[in-house]
Parts: C-alpha cells; structure tokens; sequence
C-alpha cells in the first residue's frame, strides 16, 4: 500500500506540476502581449501632449494591451536622425512619414513595409493615399493622417488698435505693413531665417502658389515645361527679399521658436503661418487671433493655396510587433482618430473620408478657403527632390539667403535651377 501510495503521490505531483508549467506558460504569454509596446517616430515634438494625453489613451480603451510610447525629433533633425537609427537597427515600430520622395525612398530602401493589407486602408481617396504610395499607385507604404494648409495669422488685437483690415492683394499686404512700421510698436512679420525651413515653407511655399498657379506651375515643373527661371518663381523670390524691412532686429538669427514666441508674447501683427501653429497658438496666446488666405498679386486675380498632404504613419519593416503596429495603423485609420485628431491639433485636417466638424474658428478658416481656392501641395515635395543637390533642401537654402539680402532673386533662381538641372532629365534640355 505504501507503495503505490508514494506512486499515486507521484503521479499527483507531476500533474500538478505540469498543469502549472501550463498556467505559467500562459502568464508569461499574457505578460508578453500586455508589454507589447509600440515607439513612435515623429518630427512633431509640438504634439507630444496631445498624443500622450488624448491620442494615446483613446486607442488603449480599446487595446489595452498594446502600450504607446511618442518619441519625437525637432523638425529639422528628424530625418537625419531617423536614418541614422534605421540604419542602426533602433528605430521605433512607428515611422511618422513626411509626405512623397522622403518617405517612398525609406519604402525603397526596405525600410518601411507596404500596408495595403492593413484595415482601414480603404477609408482614404487615392489622392490622399498618392503622397505615400509608389509612382504606379499599386503600394501604400503609410497610413494617410492629414494634410496642412499655409496662410498668415494675425493678432486682431493688433490690426483693431491700428485700424487694418486683411489684406487680399499683395499691394494691400504692403500698405498693411507699412502702416504697422511707421506705427513703430509692434514687429510687422514675425519669421526667422536661421532655421532657413521656415523662409522656405510659410515664404516662398506659401505665397508661390499665386504665382505658379498652383498644380498648373507644379506640374509644369516636373514636366520641364517651366523652370525656377521663369518669372512666376523669380517673382515669388522677389517678394520674398521685400520681406526684410519687416521682420523685426535679429531675425537672421531667429529660430522657429523664437518666431512662435514673437507671435503668442503680443509683440508681432502678422505670422506667416502653417495651420499647424493654430493649436500652439490657442494655447500660449491670450490675445484674439484670425487668419487671411495668401493674398493674390492683383485684384480679382484666381486665388491658389498649398493644401499640403503632411503626414501619415508607416511600419519600421524590423518592427518586433508587427501585428500590433498594424492594429495601431487600422485604429489611425477610424472616424474615432480623425475627430480626436482635427479638435485636439486644430490646424491638422484628416484625410479620411470620414465627416469631421473643425471647432476651432481659425482653423475652420483655413479649411474654409479650399471653397475659395484652387489647393496645390508644395512643388518641391513630388519627384523633384529625389536627386541631389535636394531641392527641397536647396529651397529652405536660398529663400534664407534671400530675406537675408545675401543672395539675390535671380540668383537664387539659377541656384536652384542649376541643381534640378545637374540630375533632373527634363530640366536638363
């Protein structure tokens, strides 16, 4: 008896023991699920907050176990620094994708992997889905977010005191800074150059648009048809250098936030603007602020502005959690995240076909002007910067050297020229 007790003991045991390897096996697996966690790569270290205190938590209510951790670079060091991790196997699972040759390079190269299996891919337009796919529109490679819309706030508080009204020409524009410098209080144009991305993007991308005539000169670019030669683009330098008088002592040494500050501290009547600053602005500005559409350069002049497709979400093809980035990307893809998305960063507007009310007046404004307007996206953005010298790169470049009276507008045109022509084939002619 006490033989085959030990051996029924035994046996006991080693059931037991094997029914806890199981429930210890099935912990661990739910531990590794529940520590799932998922970095993101932005340049948008403006919304950190919102993303850890909005986005986030709104796509854990319904995925609890997938953590998300928002990672950004400064605009102007993320590239670099997103190559330089790509290249060193630590890059987060999420790469935040600027808009066409940056990203399709990235897909190129194998480092982004194509989700035209991910749910949700089908919310978008194939114009929406054009900026991050592949020149034949078989392969997306990002999920689209929103698209971005260039213009100029200003401080009402500012243009009441002084008795202005927005300008809708640029000759009005002129009078309007004139009578703000003669005023003497307050800086007419709050912009810097020492970023020199911002001399490109709310400068020449901005007010370019009347020149070139939005998609008709874009295009024409990319077909060789017109060349930063012609007047439209020379013109648009041009109006650029007249910028100087206005933008306040020290600008060449002014930063981008140095800029915001100008602005939000009350010191500054008018901000070349992406409406991307709006919900920076709502924050720290305790004045009333509105917005004007890029004013054309003659009355009753056909207006243009850049409706900039800006930023979409792709997966670090090394990504260790595939699955639950994908699942990530299809919550991106939901009515949920675009009504989160176009309220908490006003001045970011969805891509989505899904309906979205804009609550913020101003940034309602920007959107308002598409009703008006012919929209484009920056000609720089599209094919012309796949070579190098980088057009894009080029343009932040000499539209700086410009406004800083060190480069003159046909100068800067033939710079630029030159270099799409030294790689470009149709402009090589």
């Amino acid at each position: 008896m006490k033989t085959l007790h030990s051996k029924a003991f035994r046996r006991r045991a080693g059931q037991l023991l094997a029914t806890a390897s199981v429930v210890a096996a099935a912990l661990a697996f739910a531990n590794a699920a529940s520590a799932q966690t998922l970095t993101i790569e932005s340049w948008r270290n403006d919304d950190a907050e919102v993303w850890n205190n909005k986005i986030i938590p709104a796509f854990n209510k319904k995925h609890p176990n997938i953590k998300v951790q928002f990672k950004a670079d400064p605009p102007t060091e993320y590239n670099a620094a997103l190559n330089a991790r790509l290249a060193g196997g630590t890059a987060g699972d999420l790469i935040t994708c600027r808009p066409f040759d940056a990203s399709l390079d990235l897909f190129k190269k194998g480092n982004l992997v194509s989700i035209n299996d991910v749910k949700g891919i089908e919310n978008f337009s194939d114009v929406a889905k054009s900026a991050w796919s592949t020149d034949d529109g078989k392969t997306t490679f990002c999920m689209p977010m929103a698209s971005v819309i260039h213009g100029f706030v200003y401080n009402k508080e500012i243009f009441d005191e002084l008795k202005l009204t927005p300008p809708k020409t640029m000759a009005e524009f002129h009078a309007v800074l004139d009578k703000i410098k003669a005023d003497g209080k307050y800086t007419p144009i709050a912009m810097g150059t020492a970023d020199q991305w911002e001399a490109a993007t709310m400068g020449f991308q901005n007010i370019g648009v009347n020149y070139w005539k939005g998609e008709e000169g874009r295009k024409a670019l990319i077909e060789g048809k017109q060349k930063f030669t012609d007047k439209p683009y020379v013109d648009t330098f041009k109006e650029l250098a007249s910028w100087a008088p206005y933008m306040g002592d020290g600008y060449k040494a002014q930063k981008y936030p140095d800029t915001q500050n100008l602005f939000t501290l009350g010191r500054a009547a008018i901000y070349p603007a992406g409406s991307w600053d709006v919900p920076i602005f709502r924050k720290q500005a305790d004045f009333e602020f509105d917005a004007f559409a890029p004013p054309v350069v003659n009355a009753g002049d056909k207006c243009y502005i850049s409706d900039h497709t800006d930023i979409a979400l792709g997966i670090n093809a090394k990504s260790q959690n595939m699955e639950a980035a994908k699942t990530f990307l299809s919550w991106l893809a939901s009515p949920e995240f675009a009504e989160i998305y176009a309220n908490e960063l006003p001045g970011f507007f969805p891509l989505s076909k899904a309906k979205v009310e804009v609550k913020d007046p101003v940034a309602a404004k920007f959107v308002g002007w598409r009703g008006d307007c012919e929209s484009s996206i920056r000609n720089s953005y599209q094919i012309l910067s796949r070579g190098t010298p980088n057009l894009e790169n080029e343009l932040w470049n000499v539209s700086a050297q410009v406004m800083n009276g060190t480069m003159k507008p046909e100068e800067a045109a033939k710079k630029v020229e030159d270099g799409l022509a030294s790689w470009y084939e149709p402009h090589k002619k």
